[in-house]
């Protein structure tokens, strides 16, 4: 009876992340449909390139997603300690992608390319805000990391026990999947 209740919580706890995770889909849906509309004003910069920290930071998102699957191998076979190694790796990676997002910005404004103010454009400022908004769900991410991580490191979880562990994995996979449609789109509607 417990154990059938169990499964049943899960699987609500699964269907509520996939419930938000769709959400968070059309929101960026409406965000990219608008900047391709966007794209057919006369004032829209088509010969804007976006920084190169923005390419490093996929390649870094990337392998965040392969750590993660690393450690979700490792937490199959109860290797907790390996568990948490590659979280750690996981963690460590996604900081990197932080600070290369901030580099990009940075390099956006170099360049001369605001969010807002005269000098900025419809087509920078929704580059800004894409990549803005998707940092921050990354925060999120960051935080059900990090809870994966303390629990892992105070071994909560087992092979037969990570419902939070697949949550956060699941939510971690997701944005870097998201980051990389972004990052593509971006560079393939001009």
């Amino acid at each position: 009876m417990e154990l059938e209740y169990k499964q049943k919580e899960n699987r609500s706890k699964k269907m509520l992340l996939w419930f938000g995770l769709v959400s968070l889909v059309m929101g960026f849906a409406g965000w990219t449909s608008a900047y391709i509309v966007s794209s057919k004003r006369k004032d829209w910069v088509s010969s804007m390139e976006l920084p190169q920290a923005f390419i490093w930071s996929s390649i870094v998102i990337v392998l965040s997603s392969v750590t993660y699957i690393i450690a979700s191998k490792q937490l199959k076979k109860d290797e907790l300690q390996k568990t948490f190694l590659a979280l750690v790796a996981t963690f460590v990676l996604a900081l990197i992608f932080v600070l290369f997002q901030f580099v990009g910005f940075s390099q956006m404004i170099q360049n001369g390319y605001y969010f807002t103010g005269p000098t900025s454009s419809i087509k920078m400022s929704f580059v800004f805000l894409i990549a803005f908004v998707h940092l921050v769900h990354l925060f999120a991410g960051l935080v059900s990391l990090s809870i994966v991580l303390f629990k892992t490191f105070k071994q909560k979880y087992s092979s037969t026990d990570k419902i939070g562990f697949e949550l956060s994995a699941t939510f971690w996979h997701f944005l870097g999947a998201l980051w990389i449609y972004l990052i593509l789109f971006m560079y393939l509607v001009n």
